[in-house]
Formats: C-alpha cells, sequence, structure tokens
C-alpha cells in the first residue's frame, strides 16, 4: 500500500499541449470501499474485497481497522481479506481519523457490535461543514448513550441497539451508511426516512444482504431494516468509481474523443450525461463497459448546479468547471451542497481563467487557452481540476499538495502516462 508519510509534499509537473489519446481504466470507487470496509467491523467471519482501489484513504482505513484489531491481507491485485483476529481496541485515534473523514463510518459498527465506540471528530477535506451531528441523533434514537468530550465522540449502548424511526432532516450520504450499518444488528425494526440514493449506498446494502441482512429499499429515500442477532463473511466487488468516471470523461471531452474510458459505470452518471449534451458533447459507448466523449460542431456554455444524487454531483464541480473554462461564452455553476467548495478557483485563474464568485455561485467566462503556472491543490476534487488544467494549458504547470490526488485517484499519473501525458514527481 501507499506510504503516507512519504507523499505529503510531493508535487506533480505537466507538460501541457501534449497530445492524449489511448484507453484509460475507471478503478474501484473509493467511497464505496470505505464503508464497505467499515462493515467488516460486523462479523467475525472473513470478509473479502475485490476490485479494492490503491489509495490513500484507503490505507487509512485498512490502518484504523489493523488498530482495532482486525487482521488484513492482500491476496491479489486490488483484492483484500479481513477479519477480526483479537480486538485491541474500540477507539478510532485522532491520529488516523484526522486524516479522513470516512473514518467515521467505523462508529455505527462498533456501537451495534461491541456496544462501545470511541471516535476522534472526523478530518479530510476542508471544503466546508460536514457535521457529524446527524449521526450521533440517529444513534441515540437508536438507544445510544452519545457524549462528545475532549474531541472524541464517546458512544454506550447497554445490550443491543433499538430499532427506530430516523428521518433525517437533509440527505447524508455518511450517515445514511453508518446509521444502515448499525441498525443491521439491531434489536427490531430501523425505518430510514430521507435517506442518501448515491450508488455507494446500494453498493453497501448489496454486500450486508449477501452477509445475511434483512434490508428493502436501498436506492429509494426510504430504507427498511430488520435486524439480526450475527452476519457472516462474504466476497464483494466494488462498484466502479462514478467520479473517476466523470472526470475521465471530461478528459475524453478535452482530448477530441481520443481517450477511451473502461469500466464506465453508465448508469450512474445519468444527468452528468445531460449536461454534457447541452454542452455540445456526447457520450457514445463501445461495447458493454467502455465510452468515448466525442463534440458536435457546436459547443455551448451552461449553467449547472449541484445536487444530490441522482443529480449533479458535488464531487465532479471543480472538474466540469475546468472544462468551462475553456468554451466560448457565460456558464455558471452554483454550489449547493458545500460552502467551500470555489477553493479551486484562484488557483484556476493563476492557469489564465477567467471566473467571479458572487455568494454560491461561480460565473465562468471562456477563454482560448489555459497557460501553465504553480498551483495548489487545495482538496481531492480540486486536485482533478488542476490536473486537468494542467493536461490543456499552453506550457508547464507545478502542482502542490498533491497528496490529495492520492487520497481519491488510483495510480492517475501513471494512468495519464499510458495516454502519452508528461508527468514526474518531486
Amino acid at each position: 500500500m501507499i506510504n503516507i508519510k512519504e507523499r505529503i509534499y510531493e508535487t506533480l509537473e505537466i507538460k501541457g499541449g501534449c497530445n492524449l489519446r489511448g484507453t484509460i481504466e475507471v478503478s474501484g470507487a473509493k467511497n464505496s470501499a470505505l464503508p464497505n470496509m467499515a462493515a467488516v467491523l460486523l462479523t467475525d467471519d472473513t470478509v473479502e474485497l475485490r476490485n479494492v482501489p490503491y489509495l490513500l484513504d484507503v490505507n487509512t482505513m485498512i490502518n484504523l481497522l489493523q488498530y482495532i484489531g482486525l487482521d488484513v491481507y492482500e491476496v491479489g491485485s486490488g483484492v483484500f481479506r479481513f477479519k477480526l483476529k483479537k480486538l485491541n481496541s474500540l477507539e478510532a485515534p485522532y491520529e488516523l481519523v484526522s486524516k479522513m473523514r470516512a473514518s467515521i463510518l467505523v462508529l455505527g459498527p462498533l456501537l451495534a457490535r461491541f456496544g462501545y465506540a470511541q471516535v476522534a471528530l472526523p478530518g479530510g477535506c476542508s471544503i466546508g461543514t460536514r457535521p457529524v451531528d446527524l449521526h450521533l441523533e440517529a444513534f441515540r434514537k437508536m438507544g445510544a448513550d452519545i457524549k462528545v468530550e475532549h474531541g472524541y465522540i464517546i458512544g454506550k449502548v447497554n445490550g443491543r441497539l433499538k430499532g427506530s424511526i430516523i428521518e433525517f432532516p437533509r440527505k447524508t450520504v455518511t450517515g445514511t451508511e453508518n446509521v444502515l450499518m448499525a441498525s443491521v444488528l439491531a434489536d427490531g425494526v430501523t425505518v430510514i426516512k430521507n435517506a442518501a440514493l448515491e450508488p455507494e449506498v446500494v453498493d453497501l446494502a448489496n454486500m450486508l444482504k449477501k452477509m445475511g441482512a434483512i434490508i428493502e429499499g436501498e436506492g429509494t429515500d426510504t430504507i427498511k431494516v430488520t435486524g439480526v442477532e450475527s452476519l457472516k463473511g462474504v466476497v464483494h466487488e466494488i462498484i466502479p468509481d462514478r467520479i473517476e468516471a466523470g472526470t475521465f470523461a471530461v478528459l475524453s471531452a478535452l482530448f477530441e474523443g481520443n481517450i477511451v474510458v473502461k469500466n464506465y459505470p453508465f448508469e450512474y452518471l445519468t444527468y452528468v450525461h445531460k449536461v454534457f449534451e447541452k454542452i455540445g458533447f456526447n457520450i457514445v459507448k463501445i461495447g458493454k463497459d467502455q465510452v468515448v466523449v466525442v463534440k458536435s460542431d457546436k459547443l455551448n456554455p451552461v449553467d449547472i448546479e449541484t445536487r444530490e444524487y441522482p443529480y449533479f454531483p458535488t464531487d465532479l464541480q471543480a472538474q466540469i468547471m475546468t472544462l468551462l473554462t475553456v468554451i466560448r461564452g457565460n456558464s455558471s455553476i452554483t454550489e449547493n451542497i458545500f460552502e467551500n467548495r470555489f477553493m479551486h478557483v484562484p488557483e484556476l485563474q493563476r492557469l489564465g481563467a477567467e471566473i467571479k464568485i458572487k455568494g454560491k455561485t461561480a460565473y465562468i467566462k471562456g477563454v482560448e487557452r489555459l497557460t501553465g503556472a504553480e498551483v495548489k491543490a487545495t482538496d481531492l476534487r480540486a486536485s482533478a481540476a488542476m490536473l486537468i488544467a494542467g493536461l490543456i494549458a499552453e506550457g508547464n504547470t507545478v502542482i502542490h499538495d498533491i497528496y490529495h490526488l492520492d487520497r481519491g485517484y488510483e495510480n492517475i499519473d501513471s494512468k495519464l502516462k499510458l495516454l502519452g501525458a508528461e508527468i514526474s514527481r518531486a
């Protein structure tokens, strides 16, 4: 796996203007792998996960599971086996949790399985407030005693968690996943209302059902879970990463359809495809799981709003903004999910993009070309935007704080080199 400390201060240098062509493959979904890895805490049996991407966040979750007491073995490329050998700790320490917000996903399984959890308040990307209050209130409704002391969430359960009606005041992906994992071992029926609809939630539910959980309604806004006393082991394959796929679709569009995207989850990106079509790009299927993005005679500016699935995802906002910087006319993107997710805008401006921000909307005036400069990756998806911008810019671009990229894109520079990109780390 990746050594976190060695990559913290890396930079990426990109020679712009190279003519990229070839096939690039989508890896397993980070946002599916992480909750599914947390779910291995729910059984004593061996769990085998396949198509696991090699990412910093995955490495952090493995370190956390090992800290708790699980044996983790890599038995093939992207194939890992997990088994609880000896329970060492019911704590998720700050040292690990501060690196990745998804560490909060061990809270539900630990409470459900062991009746106790001590989890540091989570860290991760600095893209705005993402409170865990919704998780904590849900667990309180399920009978857990929850306190927040000295930067830690401390949860206790007397016996089993109790089935309950959990209605989220707003959609939360990790909240839905956390409650879903906790409720499979709860006593009675749990109904999750206003549940997140994301494919990653459905993938987690599918894995849990194969382990023996009784779940109905995944993929809708109401999920019903009938608790069982125990779960069994499972072999499960992680779904393709729709955000990486969307990122590669942007690249294919920018490079005249010369890039074929393999292992493409077409069904997860229906709304994104509509946005591409409005701009003037068509997503063309080649065989079962490959696509190229080809443009029509005229490209148009668009107005986009980020919303929860199945609408336009916030995790593709920075990448599509980079595309719009070189589309003639005036476009706009309204960010409805996170309040600080325009931190990449000043970096794109350094490359020559014309963007103005008013409130939660970015107004983009297309320019003829971007030019290379030194920029910073301010968060995970912003790092992808900088990478795309560097590939199409005139001259060289140096991206600092590239460790963000390694949190969510598996071997991205190696994949791009196979297309003809000139990229080097320093």
